[in-house]
């Protein structure tokens, strides 16, 4: 019997109760056929015995001893972009000294599902940014470098959390928002920008009033639109110091190179000092 999931493959649990079922009600093999497997994927299907077919590059029947070729198109081409709740997990992890974290604590904090999670935890183990271990029913997240190692190793695949930037009327801009971009930086390293600049997840309650260009310095701040909310990882009235790296990586002033340098050593004498 040849099973052609319609999404993506569930978790390996439940794919194999739900062989299981049929191969009790039918007394026959059930094969996967699929378009693509990654590697990890793979080495599921393999560990449970589970046959399956990848159109064209694999087969895996073991109840006919059929050879396993190795080729997987989704190992060739990995996902390059995070997930914005990865990015925002490993980020919260980086914080947290990479000291071992339960994913549900994780996803309380985060104020996320633990589909979501769950889902986030995969791929930066796919990614070789995070290790996960079992304790019973709880998953682990754990990593052997130090933060700011971590850190390093995934900038490159780390996105600017800035999806778009507009501009609002100064009066809209409530004293819940989050200050970002050369405003964040300026309270120690820089003088103050001509224009303010704040952070959100969301800009849809502007949308008769915004501008997607600068038309009066003095009546308009910038407000960047995020990719995750910036209020999860803030600890104060700016966005997240690592966020704000990432957002300004690509500015050339060497003005802010240096306080951006600056603030990423403040960050890790931070975590050092409460790591040990």
């Amino acid at each position: 019997i040849f099973l052609y999931p319609k999404t993506e493959l569930e978790q390996i649990e439940v794919l194999k109760k739900h062989i299981a079922r049929i191969q009790k009600n039918e007394n026959l093999p059930v094969v996967l056929m699929l378009n693509e497997l990654s590697y990890r994927q793979k080495e599921y299907l393999l560990r449970e015995k589970i046959p399956f077919i990848v159109d064209g590059k694999q087969i895996y029947l073991p109840f006919m001893s059929v050879y396993l070729q190795e080729r997987c198109d989704a190992e060739k081409q990995p996902r390059e972009d995070l997930l914005p709740s990865a990015q925002l997990l490993l980020l919260h992890f980086i914080y947290g000294g990479t000291k071992e974290l339960p994913s549900s604590q994780a996803a309380k904090d985060l104020k996320l599902t633990a589909t979501s999670i769950s889902r986030a935890s995969r791929q930066l183990e796919e990614m070789g940014l995070l290790q996960i271990k079992k304790a019973g029913v709880q998953k682990i997240l754990l990593s052997e470098d130090p933060p700011e190692v971590l850190f390093q190793k995934a900038e490159e695949k780390l996105l600017n959390p800035v999806k778009r930037t507009v501009y609002v009327p100064k009066e809209y801009v409530g004293a819940d928002m989050m200050v970002s971009g050369y405003s964040a930086l300026a309270y120690s390293m820089l003088s103050a920008p001509a224009v303010e600049c704040y952070a959100t997840d969301k800009i849809s309650q502007w949308k008769n009033v915004m501008t997607n260009r600068l038309q009066d310095s003095k009546a308009q701040v910038a407000v960047e639109m995020w990719r995750y909310d910036p209020r999860i990882l803030a600890t104060g009235h700016s966005v997240d110091a690592l966020s704000l790296v990432l957002a300004l990586k690509d500015d050339t002033d060497e003005r802010v190179e240096q306080a951006v340098e600056e603030l990423l050593s403040e960050v890790w004498r931070k975590i050092d000092g409460y790591r040990n």
